[in-house]
C-alpha cells in the first residue's frame, strides 16, 4: 500500500518538478498573475451590491460587453503572431490597461468624492470592469504563445529532441500553467481569508478600507507579468550565448530562440487555410473535429453574478465564507489535476469533455435543489447540521478537482500540434 502511493506520488508529483525547466519560468509567471486576477472578485461583487445599488441584470448585461475580449481571443493571438518581436510591448500595454482598471476601483472606494466630480461612480465602474478584460485577454494570449516559445527544440548540446519528448514537454508546460493559474488563487483565497476574518461585525467604514487594501494589492498583478517577460528576454540572451559557444552561428542561435507558434485556438487554427493544408488528411479531420467539441464545451454559458448574489441574499453568504468556498475549491482543483493526470494523458479530448458535461449537470443539481429549499429540509431533517452552508462546502469539495481537466489535454494538443513553421 504504502509502495503503491510512493509510485503514485512519484509520477504524478515528484515526476512533473523533475520535468520543470527554466525555460517554463516567464510563462508561468504571467499566468500566475491571471490567478492572483481573483483577489478582486469577492470585493467586486460585495462593493457594486452594497455601494453602487446596480442590478443583477444591470451587471448581466455588463458581463456580457466585458466578455466581447475574451470571444476576440482568436484574433488577438493573430495579432500576437504579427507582433511577436514586440511581446513584451503587448504585456506591458496590457498590465498598464490592468493597472487603470484597479486604479480607478481605489478611487472609487477611497476618494469616491474626487472621483464622482469627474463623472458618475456606476460609469467609473462600468470603464473599469471594461478595461480589466482587455488588459487580461492580450497577456493571457501573449502567455499561451511563450508556452511554445518555452519548450526547448533542441537539447542543451543542441541536438533535436525527439517528438515523443517534446509531446511530454509541452504537456508538462501546460500542466505547470494551471499549476501557477491555481496557485495564484489559492493565494488570493488565503489572503482574502486573512483580511474578511470577522467581518460580519465590522462597521462599514472598516470593510470599505478593506476593499480599497485589496485592489492596492492586486496592483501587483500587473508587475508580475512585467516581470515574467524582463525574465524571458533574460533566458532568451542566455540560451542564445550558449549556443554559440557551441560553434553555433548568429542566424542558427537565432531561429532557435526567437519563434513565433501560438497555441491559443484550435478554432484560430481551422480558420486558417495554410495550416490545414501542411497537415495529413486524418489529422487535419482529428483538428475539425476537436475544435467543435471544444467550441461547444466553452460556449456554454454560466450561472453569472446572480447566482453569487443569490447566495448572499438569499443563502446569507458572506465575503469570509465565500472565500473559504474558493480557497477549498483551488486546493482541491490543484490535487484534482494530479489525481487525474493519468486520466487526461491517456482519453481523448472529446471522451474527456464527455464525462465532464455528465459531472457538471450531476453536480449542480444540489444549488439547484437550495432554490427549492433542500438545505431547508436537511437542516430540519439533521438538526441544522446539513444547511446551505454545508451543502455548498461539500458539492464545492465535489466539484473543484474537475476544474482544469478540459483545459490541459486541449491546450497540450493544441501547442504539440502547431507545425513548426506557422
Amino acid at each position: 500500500m504504502i509502495a503503491a502511493a510512493s509510485r503514485w506520488i512519484d509520477r504524478n508529483i515528484l515526476e512533473l518538478a523533475r520535468d520543470f525547466q527554466l525555460s517554463y519560468l516567464p510563462p508561468l509567471m504571467v499566468y500566475m498573475a491571471a490567478g492572483i486576477s481573483g483577489l478582486t472578485g469577492i470585493v467586486g461583487t460585495f462593493f457594486v451590491k452594497d455601494y453602487l445599488g446596480l442590478s443583477a441584470a444591470f451587471l448581466a448585461a455588463l458581463g456580457f460587453w466585458a466578455g466581447i475580449p475574451w470571444a476576440l481571443k482568436m484574433p488577438f493571438g493573430h495579432l500576437v503572431d504579427l507582433l511577436w518581436r514586440w511581446k513584451s510591448l503587448l504585456v506591458y500595454f496590457g498590465a498598464g490597461v490592468i493597472a487603470a482598471s484597479l486604479l480607478i476601483m481605489v478611487g472609487l472606494i477611497g476618494h469616491r468624492e474626487a472621483m464622482v466630480a469627474v463623472m458618475p461612480a456606476e460609469v467609473w465602474y462600468v470603464l473599469s470592469v471594461l478595461l480589466s478584460p482587455i488588459g487580461y485577454v492580450i497577456q493571457d494570449t501573449v502567455a499561451d504563445a511563450m508556452t511554445v516559445e518555452a519548450v526547448p527544440r533542441v537539447d542543451e548540446r543542441g541536438m533535436p529532441i525527439d517528438e515523443a519528448r517534446l509531446k511530454l514537454m509541452h504537456t508538462t508546460m501546460q500542466t505547470l500553467g494551471r499549476v501557477a493559474i491555481i496557485s495564484g488563487g489559492i493565494l488570493v483565497a488565503l489572503i482574502n481569508l486573512y483580511l474578511f476574518n470577522g467581518v460580519e461585525s465590522m462597521p462599514k467604514e472598516q470593510v470599505a478600507s478593506i476593499y480599497e487594501q485589496v485592489y492596492l494589492l492586486a496592483l501587483v498583478i500587473p508587475a508580475v507579468s512585467v516581470l515574467g517577460v524582463i525574465t524571458a528576454s533574460i533566458l532568451r540572451v542566455r540560451t542564445r550565448r550558449r549556443l554559440l559557444s557551441q560553434g553555433m552561428t548568429l542566424e542558427q542561435g537565432a531561429s532557435l530562440t526567437d519563434r513565433a507558434a501560438e497555441p491559443n485556438s484550435a478554432l484560430r487554427k481551422v480558420a486558417r487555410v495554410r495550416l490545414t493544408s501542411e497537415l495529413a488528411p486524418d489529422a487535419r479531420h482529428v483538428l475539425v473535429g476537436t475544435a467543435l467539441v471544444v467550441f461547444v464545451f466553452r460556449a456554454v454559458p454560466g450561472p453569472g453574478e446572480g447566482a453569487t448574489w443569490w447566495m448572499i441574499d438569499k443563502l446569507k453568504f458572506d465575503q469570509q465564507f465565500l472565500s473559504v468556498l474558493s480557497l477549498i475549491g483551488s486546493a482541491l482543483t490543484l490535487a484534482g489535476m494530479f489525481l487525474f493526470r493519468r486520466f487526461m494523458a491517456e482519453r481523448s479530448i472529446a471522451y474527456v469533455v464527455g464525462f465532464l458535461t455528465v459531472a457538471a449537470f450531476f453536480l449542480g443539481l444540489p444549488i439547484v435543489s437550495m432554490y427549492y429549499g433542500l438545505h431547508e429540509w436537511t437542516a430540519a431533517l439533521t438538526g441544522g447540521l446539513v444547511d446551505a452552508r454545508f451543502i455548498a462546502l461539500v458539492n464545492t469539495a465535489l466539484e473543484s478537482p474537475l476544474g482544469q481537466i478540459s483545459m490541459i489535454p486541449m491546450l497540450a494538443w493544441i501547442a504539440n500540434s502547431a507545425p513548426a513553421n506557422l
